[in-house]
């Protein structure tokens, strides 16, 4: 289907068209619309390009679900939207060279598919179990007209991430964007419920392995060059089952902010984002309980989760050199609640 007339076809949807044309002309993540068509005010929008958020994409209560981790997008059910069929880009990353790691599933694959449609070349990291959803995002880098460098591993060790990085370099011929995605979430109830060894690798993927990177990156990064850290809610508002989780993304922020003022001196901006609760493998593959997955994102004053594909513009935003004067920020995207 052409680009055209896929967005003529979701105006339509977003006006109250039947859930049979929905269904033909959309992602699958895409919510039916749960606002009143006919309106004077929902004429006006359509005219004027203005989409209300709330009903853009599905709502709890979600299928129960579970997959053993790290989980696939290509399982999930809504499965997520990365922009797989919306993002448009402008040329705001022409030339650029990325890696990103986490980029084969979740918030690294929209933000993957991004970079790649505002003109870079994109290395991705994943673990080798998710090869199924890396194809597919290094198939869409290609279809972009980008090069695509696929390099699975496993970051919790420190000779792995040298040795990331070094490939990268090399295959890009370069490096002057950094994504520091990957992340590993488990629930549980209690601390006591926390083994040594989960809690050590825990720590391993969402910290160590972004500091071992990110220093082995940073001396092969010009003045200009970005790098960009997923941080949390979670580093402000703790959820009471995600107590390793959480302060490892407390760790992610405070190190954001001590790194940019380090890395002022090289001209090499460092910012990070807080995402809220996002529908990603992360939540179906032991990141919440059932119950909460469940109700997944109802709590927020939007109603419902964000998906991969709305808080992709972010990463590319603080990438750009149009983001010239943005360095130690902690940029948040959860729905209308938490901080910052």
């Amino acid at each position: 289907m052409a680009d055209d007339d896929f967005f003529k076809a979701r105006r339509k949807v977003m006006q109250g068209a039947t859930a049979a044309l929905a269904a033909a002309v959309t992602t699958p993540a895409l919510a039916q619309p749960q606002s009143q068509p006919g309106t004077a005010a929902g004429a006006a929008s359509a005219k004027s390009g203005v989409q209300d958020p709330r009903p853009l994409y599905p709502h709890p209560p979600f299928p129960v679900q579970s997959q053993p981790w790290p989980g696939l997008a290509a399982r999930m059910t809504p499965r997520p939207d990365h922009g797989e069929r919306s993002y448009r880009g402008s040329g705001r990353l022409t030339g650029r060279r990325a890696l990103i790691t986490g980029g084969d599933s979740g918030i690294g694959r929209a933000t993957a598919i991004a970079f790649a449609r505002e003109g870079a070349d994109v290395a991705i990291n994943y673990l080798p179990q998710e090869e199924e959803d890396a194809r597919e995002v290094v198939e869409l880098i290609r279809a972009a007209g980008r090069k695509a460098v696929a390099l699975p591993g496993d970051i919790r060790d420190e000779a792995f991430c040298k040795s990331l990085v070094d490939k990268a370099v090399s295959a890009l011929g370069g490096l002057d964007i950094l994504v520091n995605n990957a992340g590993r979430q488990q629930s549980h109830d209690s601390i006591l419920d926390i083994t040594t060894d989960a809690f050590d690798w825990t720590l391993k993927t969402n910290v160590y392995a972004l500091f071992w990177i990110t220093k082995a990156a940073i001396p092969h990064m010009p003045a200009g060059a970005a790098i960009i850290n997923t941080a949390s809610v979670n580093a402000y508002d703790p959820s009471e089952n995600l107590l390793d989780y959480a302060c490892t993304k407390a760790a992610i922020a405070n190190f954001t902010k001590g790194l940019a003022k380090q890395m002022a001196k090289r001209g090499i901006r460092v910012n990070a984002v807080a995402p809220g609760p996002f529908w990603t493998p992360l939540q179906v593959s032991g990141g919440q309980t059932e119950a909460n997955l469940k109700e997944f994102g109802a709590k927020t004053p939007m109603g419902r989760p964000g998906q991969p594909a709305e808080i992709a513009t972010v990463y590319v935003q603080l990438a750009s050199s149009e983001s010239s004067y943005v360095t130690g920020q902690v940029y948040g995207a959860s729905g209308g609640s938490g901080q910052p």
